[in-house]
């Protein structure tokens, strides 16, 4: 529906959300030939080290195959990195617009209300983007979806989630093969200030690393 070349965006809260959450979205739709533009809502400086999370951001996206000049990444003290903080709602959901505006962005992919890990974050940018379609401001040409939260079971079963996704879901799916889960490792390895022991684990056995189910945003 929204074109053999679509131009898609995808919103996130921090860098590294792009690999941890949405690499499978990101690698297969870059493979089927469409534009895709990152947009991150916060430089992730809650340990204070916003520059280097943006550095690094860029070079996952660079492994991933996003070019620089395609990704955006605001600094703005009223979305603060912070896992308690709901966003403002109106704020989320001027920055997504104009992002959507600016990109002629037919396509955009976000978190849904759930935000996968209940982050308030995450889940701030599906009341934005549920905002501007519930109050027609989006553009009539652009489809959105958003990311299914699982539960934790589920969440921590990496490949063996593939049948329960299909199972359970009528949902997009988007299951990556060996090299595309590699080179999810890989990007998600760029965020060497974030690698500690547990996001070890979370490559290893996280289902987000290899399996995204996507459902479509009503108006």
């Amino acid at each position: 529906r929204a074109g053999r070349r679509a131009r898609v965006l995808v919103v996130t809260a921090h860098p590294d959300d792009e690999c941890m959450f949405f690499a499978p979205t990101l690698l297969e739709t870059l493979r089927l030939g469409h534009q895709v533009f990152l947009l991150c809502l916060s430089t992730g400086n809650f340990e204070k080290k916003g520059a280097t999370r943006r550095r690094e951001l860029l070079e996952s996206a660079a492994v991933l195959g996003i070019p620089a000049d395609n990704v955006t990444v605001v600094d703005n003290p009223d979305l603060p990195d912070d896992i308690s903080t709901a966003w403002d709602t109106k704020l989320v959901a001027e920055k997504i617009l104009e992002h959507v505006i600016d990109t002629s962005a037919n396509v955009v992919i976000t978190f849904d209300q759930y935000g996968v890990s209940g982050h308030k974050n995450h889940s701030s940018l599906f009341h934005g983007v549920n905002n501007l379609m519930k109050r027609g401001h989006m553009p009539d040409n652009v489809l959105v979806y958003v990311l299914e939260s699982v539960n934790l079971m589920r969440k921590y079963t990496s490949v063996l989630d593939v049948l329960p996704s299909i199972l359970s879901s009528a949902n997009t799916l988007f299951l990556s093969g060996y090299p595309a889960i590699l080179k999810a490792q890989r990007a998600m390895c760029t965020h060497r200030s974030q690698l500690v022991w547990f996001r070890w684990l979370y490559i290893a056995f996280s289902r987000y690393m290899v399996i995204n189910t996507l459902r479509p945003l009503g108006r």
